[in-house]
C-alpha cells in the first residue's frame, strides 16, 4: 500500500505530501525520538504527537513511510516547509494514538 492509499482508507488528513508513492508496511507508535530512532522500520507509519521540527530528522533517519501526528496535533508552518523540502510525508487525525493504531494493526 502507499501512503496515498494508506490516507484514503483512513479517512486521514494530508498536511505535506511529497512522496505519495512511498511505500507503508506496519506502524510505530511513540513519542520519545531516541526509541523510534532505534526501533521504528524502514516503511513503518509513525504515530506521535509531537509537533516539533525534530520529527523530520527522526522521520528522515529511521526512513519512515509518514509521520501520522494522532489527537489533532498540528504543525507550524516552518515545520510543515521542512517537511516537504525533506520529502517527509506528514499526515494527521483528530483521533488518539491508541484508536488510530487500533485500526491500522492488521490492515496494512
Amino acid at each position: 500500500m502507499t501512503v496515498e492509499s494508506f490516507q484514503n482508507r483512513f479517512g486521514l488528513r494530508a498536511v505535506c505530501m511529497p512522496s505519495p508513492d512511498k511505500r507503508v508496511s506496519g506502524a510505530y507508535v511513540g513519542d520519545l525520538l531516541s526509541w523510534v530512532m532505534g526501533r521504528a522500520e524502514a516503511e513503518n507509519v509513525w504515530i506521535t504527537i509531537m509537533s516539533n521540527a525534530n520529527i523530520i530528522a527522526v522521520a528522515t533517519l529511521a526512513d519512515v513511510s509518514c509521520v501520522l501526528l494522532a489527537e489533532g496535533v498540528s504543525l507550524d508552518a516552518d515545520t510543515v516547509a521542512l517537511a516537504a523540502e525533506k520529502g517527509v510525508n506528514i499526515l494527521s487525525t483528530e483521533l488518539p494514538a491508541y484508536e488510530i493504531a487500533g485500526r491500522i494493526y492488521g490492515n496494512v
